[in-house]
């Protein structure tokens, strides 16, 4: 038995992760934070302060003995998982910074990996030419597929390359959905979201309020919007920049429903507790 291990992100031996259980691997947009030569508040105060950083976006969903790694943008793969302790490898979509570790893991010597994706005929570089021990499926939208204890389905989403969110259910009828990289969302796949009522959402949210509709990504005035509509399900922001962190430093954002920042290594269990102990105003 494999589970994650809270605030490391990594895999251990023990434990026993009996309901659907979600680790924020990495939370931040392409650039990170902090972003490479940026002097900005939020960069300066992740470079001295761990918990501030945000690595590529992905997470880690378990339930028993299932474990599926949601995007592989992490280049560090090969340390955090020891052979045999992913089901699968499921890909929003094949943009570098969420499949960039893939291109080492591939070498391995292991058993093979299945790895489902969107039907993306580019793929990313030479992945699908030298896939090596990936195993590359391709996913039809709205088609579930059942994973051991966990059954995804994928949901179009608003992005330059073909991209999935996934609605992911556990044997317990627990729901997640993951939906990101996005800039709003498309009507079948909202109107999916309104009957199958997710408990819990992780939500792009790369850019603070704009004054223009943003290009790929979710500003926090699109994500609130999301949010309203998604009710009464408790919504995770993810994939969130510099300049998002730097907002959250000076502006608090009130809460009025069950809204949070998600941040690397956050781990949550479902079901969710009705009264969240987070409840109040969230800054960063």
């Amino acid at each position: 038995m494999f589970c994650a291990v809270a605030g490391t992100g990594s895999i251990s031996s023990k434990g026993d992760c009996l309901n659907m259980r979600v680790t924020f691997l990495g939370t931040g947009d392409a650039g990170g934070v902090p972003v490479y030569g940026c002097e900005c508040k939020a960069c300066e105060r992740a470079r001295t302060d761990e918990s501030f950083r945000r690595r590529p976006c992905s997470a880690l969903v378990e339930a028993g003995n299932t474990r599926i790694l949601i995007d592989a943008g992490l280049t560090d793969l090969a340390e955090r998982f020891p052979p045999g302790s992913l089901s699968a490898i499921l890909l929003t979509h094949f943009h570098p910074d969420h499949v960039q570790g893939l291109f080492h893991l591939r070498w391995g010597i292991v058993d093979r990996i299945p790895v489902y994706a969107p039907p993306d005929s580019d793929g990313c570089a030479d992945l699908y030419k030298n896939p090596g021990l990936l195993d590359f499926y391709q996913l039809s939208k709205f088609n579930a597929l059942t994973i051991g204890e966990l059954t995804l389905t994928p949901l179009p989403l608003i992005h330059s390359k073909v991209t999935f969110g996934y609605a992911i259910e556990d044997t317990e009828g627990h729901r997640f959905a993951y939906l990101t990289d996005t800039v709003g969302l498309p009507p079948k796949t909202e109107s999916f979201l309104k009957e199958w009522m997710p408990e819990s959402v992780a939500l792009d949210c790369t850019h603070p309020p704009q004054s223009e509709t943003p290009r790929n990504h979710n500003d926090l005035a699109i994500a609130l919007t999301i949010a309203k509509k998604l009710t009464p399900a408790n919504i995770w922001l993810t994939h969130i920049s510099h300049d998002m962190d730097n907002w959250l430093s000076s502006t608090a954002l009130k809460q009025t429903k069950s809204i949070q920042i998600a941040r690397d290594s956050m781990a949550i269990q479902l079901p969710i507790a009705k009264e969240h102990p987070n409840q109040g105003c969230l800054g960063a």
